[in-house]
């Protein structure tokens, strides 16, 4: 008897943290993602980023996984939220500060509008800090419903906040 092969499909899923020790938060976030969600195929570098929505908080450290996953994108974000409350986030003001936030960008070619989950995300086009390190793993990726790479989206954007690499100021 042959064994059934489980579907993995690839997700993107943008990291943030500006609370506490921010690399040490994305880099927990990570191994948390590594041992529930799926293989992480690639990561990008980390990023900082001024704060984006709103203004009034510390910056942000950014970066982009791509992860092979057997789980369906409602598990997944049930996982990242999972994982965020385990890491003691706390969502009380939207765009907050936050010792981490875990979004999922793109779930392979999938197009999904639901109450609670919408992919692809609906603001990767407006956000620099998500597109910059998006463009590092996959800048030839085709957003499902715009039809252009991720490149194209991170020439055209109008986002003009500041994003450097980590350590690089």
């Amino acid at each position: 008897m042959g064994q059934t092969k489980i579907r993995q499909l690839t997700s993107f899923l943008g990291l943030g943290s500006n609370l506490g020790n921010r690399k040490k938060n994305l880099d927990s976030a990570i191994s948390h993602l590594k041992s529930k969600a799926g293989s992480i195929v690639k990561a990008s570098e980390v990023y900082e980023s001024e704060p984006w929505g709103l203004k009034n908080q510390n910056f942000y450290l950014n970066q982009v996984i791509e992860l092979k996953t057997s789980m369906s994108p409602k598990n997944l974000l049930k996982c990242c939220k999972s994982i965020e409350n385990k890491m003691g986030r706390s969502r009380s003001i939207k765009w907050g500060e936050r010792n981490i936030d875990i979004d999922i960008l793109y779930f392979s070619e999938i197009i999904l509008n639901e109450d609670n989950l919408t992919i692809p995300h609906p603001l990767i086009q407006e956000r620099k800090f998500v597109l910059v390190p998006l463009n590092e793993l996959s800048k030839n990726f085709i957003h499902p419903i715009f039809k252009k790479t991720n490149h194209e989206i991170l020439k055209n954007s109008k986002d003009n906040s500041k994003i450097y690499l980590y350590g690089n100021k």
